[in-house]
């Protein structure tokens, strides 16, 4: 079995961290989801989270395979949710945003990994609340979010447009 493993990311990861974003981009727009379409998330995005030491790293035998970002701030599109609400909207959360996993590596079901060395550090930090969101289209987070305890919880939009519209879940632990 390969050595998994999660680590924080650092700037030298970027190019790699990016190339993963676009396969997971094309993945999306393959499943004919316009999530990521309009070009975020960017370089930009991803190397503030690096910089606020938010991103991290799947690493499988030292090769980066999947990236994502956890944000331990309350999310300003979380705020509003329509057609539901919020398991638990009284303690704070953290929130897992682009996720991605290498095409190099898909198939080996390191998205569980992934989450189950998020959770482990975020109980660590205190945190028993974890939040998601993806588009409607994206039926492989979806049924990843499921599998991992996650609830739908409702509708968030992180944008003006109907392509901003998001299924939002949580899982409480």
């Amino acid at each position: 079995m390969a050595n998994i493993y999660l680590r924080k990311s650092t700037i030298e990861d970027l190019d790699s961290i990016m190339e993963i974003i676009e396969e997971a981009r094309a993945l999306l727009k393959k499943d004919g989801s316009p999530q990521w379409q309009d070009g975020s998330p960017d370089v930009a995005t991803i190397k503030l989270d690096i910089e606020k030491q938010e991103n991290w790293v799947l690493m499988v035998d030292d090769k980066i395979a999947g990236t994502t970002t956890l944000m331990t701030e309350n999310d300003p599109n979380y705020k509003i949710i329509q057609d539901g609400s919020w398991n638990n909207d009284d303690t704070p959360y953290v929130t897992a945003h682009r996720v991605a996993i290498s095409n190099k590596f898909r198939g080996m079901h390191l998205g569980k990994f992934l989450f189950s060395n998020l959770m482990t550090i975020a109980i660590e930090h205190g945190f028993k609340n974890f939040r998601i969101d993806t588009h409607e289209m994206n039926k492989r987070m979806q049924g990843l979010s499921v599998s991992l305890g996650f609830k739908k919880r409702g509708i968030i939009y992180v944008g003006p447009s109907e392509d901003d519209r998001r299924i939002a879940f949580e899982l409480n632990l």
